[in-house]
C-alpha cells in the first residue's frame, strides 16, 4: 500500500516556476512508476507526466513538453514536478498517482492517488 501527499502548489503569474513535490509511504516506491495529473474545473482529469521507477525514462503530454520536467529522488520517497514558463491554462489541481497497470497516459491505469495541490496561474 502506497500513500501519497503532494505539495508544492500555488499562485504564480504567466510565465514563472513551481516545482510540486509528492511524497510517497510504503516500501516498494522505488518499483512503482510514478505519475501526475491536473483537473482543472469543469474538465477531465488529464494526464501530464509520469515516470518509471528507475528514472530512466519519462513521459509528457504534448501540452507541457518541454516546460514541465518530473523527476524522483527514492531514496527519499519523493516525486517532482518541477514546472516552468507556466501559463494561465495550467491552472488546476495537480495530482500525484501510483501506477499500477496499462498505458501510463491512462487515469484507470493508476490505482494510488495523492489529494492533489492547487496551482493557479494568472494572467
Amino acid at each position: 500500500q502506497v500513500q501519497l501527499v503532494e505539495s508544492g502548489g500555488g499562485l504564480m503569474q504567466a510565465g514563472g516556476s513551481l516545482r510540486l513535490s509528492c511524497a510517497a509511504s510504503g516500501r516498494t516506491f522505488s518499483t512503482y512508476t510514478m505519475g501526475w495529473f491536473r483537473q482543472a474545473p469543469g474538465k477531465e482529469r488529464e494526464f501530464v507526466a509520469a515516470l518509471t521507477g528507475s528514472g530512466r525514462t519519462t513521459y509528457y503530454a504534448d501540452s507541457v513538453q518541454g516546460r514541465f520536467t518530473i523527476s524522483r529522488d527514492n531514496d527519499k520517497n519523493t516525486v517532482y514536478l518541477q514546472m516552468n514558463s507556466l501559463k494561465p491554462e495550467d491552472t488546476a489541481v495537480y495530482f500525484c498517482a501510483g501506477h499500477f497497470s496499462g498505458s501510463v497516459y491512462l487515469r484507470k491505469s493508476y490505482d494510488h492517488w495523492g489529494q492533489g495541490t492547487q496551482v493557479t496561474v494568472s494572467s
